[in-house]
């Protein structure tokens, strides 16, 4: 009894306060938090600062009268939106370039790190690294007009080299069917090599010494890869897999918008254009605010509940 009622006190004395933590950790690592501080203002400038907006979703916002005076209407432009028949255009648009994007976009990274990891001769891998990152560089604009160059009905090298082959001559840019295609194609093409350097990283962890175990038990390349390489980034993809879930309404404007026109447009409207074309071209402030406070609340419920199922699958998976 004793020895417990003299271990109490210096168990309290050895808890520290909050403000003790924050002091601690600020003369350890100090240079750290000032080279955060830019980072942390562009977040409350331009992320968290015009979430205020928001609430002209429930008003009918008049720029002349300003959020505050302009009348409130609850969940009218809401309502509005849920009952016109352009949500469920334009949901089946955007789910469609989503989940194609996610199904063959998404493991594309993944399969290239996994390739260029096998890969021992370093200069030819830096070589190949250097050229897959290039694209990811470009504007969309750019990679629009290459696509118009190689795919334009006059002259297009593609459209040519498919005539001369199957001798019927396809309008890419103008055919609905081959809009999503070329989206998904465009996507890949761009970003992959760039998504490559996160399981790059993760690859990096991996001990050599695993690998020479396993060659000296027998293990072949493609059984090194499924035991070893694939579990080391496990948790990597996961992550990647629930951040993507999260934008599955968030198609991107700029290409979208870029590669629609009248021939087009019945499988290229997508929320992104929806947004841009009622709020800025119409003026309708209010109603587009909500369009776009719809993708981000189901983009929160996507995330939640793909990090609530991967961790039942896997507890060390998931951000939360």
């Amino acid at each position: 009894m004793k020895a417990l009622m003299i271990g109490k006190p210096k168990d309290k004395a050895n808890k520290k306060s909050f403000t003790e933590i924050l002091k601690v950790m600020w003369i350890r690592d100090k240079w750290l938090y000032v080279l955060l501080i830019p980072g942390v203002l562009y977040f409350l400038t331009f992320r968290y600062a015009p979430m205020y907006g928001v609430i002209i979703a429930f008003k009918n916002y008049v720029p002349f009268l300003g959020i505050q005076d302009s009348q409130w209407v609850g969940l009218e432009h809401f309502t509005s939106f849920f009952g016109s028949p352009d949500f469920l255009r334009l949901l089946g648009n955007t789910l469609w370039i989503s989940f194609l994007s996610i199904a063959i976009a998404f493991p594309a990274p993944i399969f290239l790190a996994v390739l260029l990891n096998e890969v021992r001769f370093s200069i030819y891998k830096k070589l190949v690294q250097t050229c897959i990152y290039i694209p990811h560089f470009l504007s969309w604009t750019i990679v629009v007009g290459l696509t118009h160059l190689l795919f334009s009905i006059n002259g297009g090298v593609i459209v040519e080299m498919v005539e001369a082959l199957f001798g019927t001559r396809i309008n890419f840019l103008a055919d609905p069917e081959w809009f999503r295609p070329m989206i998904i194609l465009q996507g890949v093409w761009k970003g992959t090599g760039w998504g490559t350097i996160i399981f790059l990283a993760a690859l990096a962890n991996v001990s050599p010494e695993q690998y020479e175990a396993a060659i000296v038990d027998g293990a072949g390349r493609f059984r090194r890869i499924w035991h070893i390489t694939l579990p080391a980034i496990r948790g990597t993809v996961v992550i990647m897999l629930i951040l993507t879930m999260g934008s599955v309404l968030n198609t991107g404007f700029d290409q979208i918008f870029l590669m629609t026109n009248s021939l087009n447009r019945t499988v290229a409207d997508v929320f992104d254009t929806y947004v841009y074309n009622v709020g800025i071209t119409r003026g309708s402030y209010s109603y587009s605010t909500a369009v776009g406070l719809f993708k981000s609340v189901v983009g929160i419920i996507l995330i939640l509940t793909t990090d609530f199922i991967a961790k039942r699958v896997d507890k060390e998976s998931g951000l939360f």
